[in-house]
C-alpha cells in the first residue's frame, strides 16, 4: 500500500507542479497588466504600440509628412483639452468648447478682417457696425491684432463664467447648462456671420497658427507653456489642491473650508479661455473665422481628456495625462482618415474607444481601491 501511494505522489506531483507553474505564470501576467494599467504612462505606451502595430499596414503612417502632420494637430486640441481636464476634476463636464471655438473665431475675424463681400454679409447685424465692404474699423491698424486676440480670449473666459456661476450658484446640472450653452452660442455665431467665412485676416495673425521654428510650429511653444503652467497651477498651488478636493467629495470639501462655488467657477472659466486659445489657433491655421469651426471637434477634446486618465466621476486627472490622450487620439484620427474611412466609421470608432477609455477610468478606479 505504501509503495502504491508513492508510485501515485510521484505521479501527481509533475502535474501539480506544471498547474503551479501556470498559475504562478498567470499570476504574473495579472501583475504585469495591473502595473502597466495603472501606469501614468500607459496611453503613452498604447500610442507607441498603436502606431508600430500599423506600421507595416500603413506605411505611410511613418513618412515624414506625415508624422509632422500629427505634431502640428495636437497643439489647438491639446489647448482645448487642457479646459476640459480642469472642468472633469471638479465632476463637471463642458460642452459648449466647440460653440465657444465658433463664436470667438468670427468676433476675431470681424474685428481684424480688412475686406468683406457686402453681398455675402449685408445682412449681418453687424454690417454698417463692425463689418464694412472695407473690413473692421480697425482693419490695417496694429491695434488690430492685440484688440482682436484680448476680445477672442475674454469672450471665452466669459463664457465660461457663465457656466460655472449656472453650475455652482444656480445648481444647475452641467451637462445641461453647457448643453444649452452649445446650441445658442453656436446659433449665435451662424446669425453673426450669416454662415459665411471671414476671410482676409492680418499675416501676423495667420503666422500664429501657421508659423514655424525650424520645422517646430509655435503653436507647440504656445501650447507647450500653458500646458507647464496648467500642470503647476493643479500641482503646486491650493487652488489646484482645491479643484482635486471638489470632485472627489463636494461635501467634505465644503466642510473643509473649500470655496467650492469660486473653485466651480473657475473652472470653466479656465475651460473657456483655453478654448479660445484652442480657436485663434485653428482660425489662424485655417486664415479665416468660421462660424462652424469646431462643429465635430468635441467628441475629439471630450475622448483624448478621458482616455489620457482624467476621471469623469471628477477628483482625477493631470495635464501630463491630457498630453498622452490628445496624442493617442490625433494619432487615431490620423491612421482612419489614411484608411480612407467614411466620415461614419471614424465616429463610429472614435464612439468606442471613448467607451472603451470610460470602462478602463472603471476599471482602476476598482483596482486602485483595492490596493
Amino acid at each position: 500500500m505504501t509503495t502504491e501511494a508513492n508510485l501515485s505522489n510521484t505521479q501527481t506531483s509533475p502535474m501539480r507542479s506544471a498547474a503551479g507553474v501556470r498559475t504562478s505564470g498567470w499570476a504574473r501576467i495579472q501583475q504585469i497588466l495591473r502595473k502597466l494599467l495603472l501606469s501614468e504612462y500607459f496611453v503613452l505606451y498604447l500610442s507607441i504600440i498603436y502606431f508600430l502595430v500599423l506600421w507595416p499596414f500603413i506605411p505611410r503612417i511613418a513618412s515624414p509628412q506625415n508624422l509632422g502632420n500629427i505634431f502640428s494637430n495636437m497643439w489647438p486640441l491639446l489647448a482645448v483639452a487642457i479646459g476640459q481636464t480642469f472642468v472633469l476634476i471638479v465632476a463637471g463636464i463642458d460642452l459648449s468648447q466647440s460653440a465657444i471655438i465658433a463664436l470667438v473665431s468670427v468676433i476675431g475675424a470681424a474685428i481684424m478682417t480688412t475686406q468683406l463681400d457686402p453681398v455675402l454679409f449685408e445682412k449681418s447685424p453687424l454690417w454698417g457696425i463692425l463689418l464694412t465692404e472695407t473690413g473692421s474699423p480697425l482693419a490695417g491698424s496694429w491695434l488690430a491684432l492685440p484688440v482682436a486676440l484680448i476680445a477672442m480670449l475674454g469672450v471665452g473666459a466669459l463664457i465660461g463664467l457663465w457656466n460655472g456661476t449656472a453650475v455652482a450658484k444656480l445648481k444647475m446640472p452641467p451637462f445641461m447648462v453647457t448643453l444649452v450653452g452649445m446650441m445658442f452660442f453656436s446659433a449665435a455665431a451662424i446669425y453673426l456671420t450669416k454662415s459665411e467665412n471671414i476671410i482676409n485676416l492680418p499675416d501676423a495673425y495667420i503666422a500664429i497658427g501657421q508659423g514655424q521654428i525650424s520645422f517646430v510650429p509655435y503653436s507647440f511653444f504656445l501650447v507647450g507653456a500653458l500646458a507647464i503652467a496648467a500642470q503647476w497651477l493643479l500641482s503646486r498651488t491650493v487652488l489646484g489642491r482645491w479643484f482635486y478636493a471638489v470632485g472627489t467629495n463636494v461635501r467634505t470639501a465644503t466642510v473643509s473650508g473649500v470655496p467650492v462655488a469660486r473653485v466651480i467657477i473657475t473652472a470653466y472659466v479656465l475651460s473657456g479661455f483655453f478654448a479660445a486659445v484652442g480657436s485663434i489657433l485653428y482660425s489662424a491655421r485655417l486664415a479665416a473665422g468660421r462660424p462652424t469651426l469646431g462643429a465635430n471637434l468635441l467628441l475629439d477634446v471630450v475622448g483624448a481628456t478621458v482616455i489620457g486618465g482624467t476621471s469623469l466621476s471628477g477628483g482625477k486627472g493631470k495635464i501630463m495625462w491630457t498630453v498622452f490622450g490628445v496624442l493617442f487620439f490625433v494619432l487615431l484620427d490620423n491612421s482612419l482618415n489614411l484608411l480612407n474611412l467614411s466620415f461614419f466609421w471614424v465616429q463610429i470608432v472614435k464612439g468606442s474607444v471613448i467607451l472603451l477609455a470610460a470602462g478602463l477610468d472603471v476599471a482602476r478606479t476598482r483596482l486602485l481601491a483595492r490596493s
